[in-house]
């Protein structure tokens, strides 16, 4: 069997993706990673063979790569290479691609977002797309891979086939502190993901919450971009900043703070650590409303605090709060099991590979 994933937006997307992709590679079948220019070094960091379907004749929009660019590249490529199955996410583009093709197409999200209506504007979108393949309609995935936990599954999502979820990120060499606890103290991770270089870029709040937080006692560690390091180190004081691996760390930490991202999330509650996000945009909202919602975050929006409050206590209090109450850490660790009860990723190849067979 080939199979074609594909891939947009940011390096999480990549590590998301990687476990079925690398399952479908351990079980002998041919795998390719089709995605954009940045994305490269997160596929080689997780051993993936990736292509890149970016080039500077390409034509783009005003948000990127256009998806008639996108989908005349994706062609192309599955002129080179032939793929009897197509795996995608959220772009509905692959799916244009396996419509084209004529193959199966597998769904492949974390869908704790209600997303009827973006889908029904992304179709509409495409429309112009499939005229131009000579295609009626864009039918429904052949497969849809579910990866959040049934308990925080938004209400009127699609049936689908739910899978474990794998922490995979970029693996550089470890350090004895990364997969230790410190002796005695708390750990706090803080972390804005792979899309910003802080959690907040000025400097200035993040320091108010490291002071916080190391104040009472605890170590705080900041996972970031190496740029954000060699920019923010020196106003951060003592505190670890840079590479930290976040599948490795995350079983040693007490509490994480971070912007909402699905990777980070799931990684945290895939080790049972209690979460308090600052989302970055309304996909992160989202996943802070569910987390939260079941008990095992705290959502703290910092363009609409509580009445007279300023955001950076509200953070504040909100770490004080999940570090005292053990609940968040029990619901947290409840979430944990009923992922970890999923089907694996190399179960879940069964069904990709009887929909290949047909």
């Amino acid at each position: 069997m080939k199979t074609l994933f594909t891939v947009g937006g940011s390096q999480a997307a990549v590590f998301g993706v990687a476990p079925l992709a690398a399952a479908a590679r351990n079980a002998g079948h041919e795998i390719l990673l089709a995605a954009d220019e940045p994305l490269m070094a997160a596929a080689q960091s997780v051993g993936l063979p990736a292509v890149c379907i970016t080039s500077e004749r390409m034509r783009y929009g005003q948000d990127g790569m256009t998806a008639a660019a996108r989908i005349d590249a994706l062609l192309e490529l599955t002129r080179q290479w032939t793929p009897d199955l197509v795996v995608g996410g959220l772009s509905h583009v692959p799916r244009v691609l396996a419509a084209a093709l004529k193959v199966p197409y597998v769904r492949h999200i974390w869908h704790i977002a209600p997303m009827a209506r973006r889908d029904v504007t992304a179709v509409a979108e495409l429309q112009p797309q499939l005229e131009r393949l000579g295609l009626a309609e864009l039918p429904d995935p052949d497969l849809f891979i579910d990866l959040c936990p049934p308990s925080l599954r938004p209400p009127g999502a699609p049936a689908g086939r739910a899978m474990r979820w794998v922490p995979r990120v970029s693996q550089r060499r470890v350090e004895p502190w990364m997969y230790t606890r410190p002796e005695g103290r708390r750990r706090v991770l803080i972390t804005a993901g792979t899309r910003n270089l802080m959690l907040d870029t000025s400097g200035s709040s993040l320091r108010r919450l490291v002071d916080e937080l190391t104040g009472a006692g605890a170590e705080v560690l900041i996972a970031a971009l190496p740029e954000a390091a060699e920019r923010y180190g020196a106003e951060l004081g003592g505190v670890r900043i840079g590479w930290i691996p976040l599948d490795v760390v995350a079983p040693t930490c007490d509490l994480a703070v971070h912007h909402g991202g699905a990777t980070t999330a799931m990684t945290l509650v895939n080790a049972g650590v209690p979460q308090l996000i600052v989302p970055d945009n309304g996909y992160g909202k989202a996943v802070a409303e569910s987390l939260s919602g079941f008990g095992a975050a705290l959502l703290v929006d910092r363009h609409r605090p509580p009445a007279g409050q300023d955001p950076d206590e509200v953070i504040a209090a909100g770490c004080r709060e999940i570090l005292d109450e053990p609940r968040y850490a029990e619901r947290t660790r409840t979430l944990a099991a009923e992922s970890a009860a999923l089907p694996t990723p190399d179960e879940v190849l069964r069904d990709i590979e009887a929909l290949a067979a047909r």
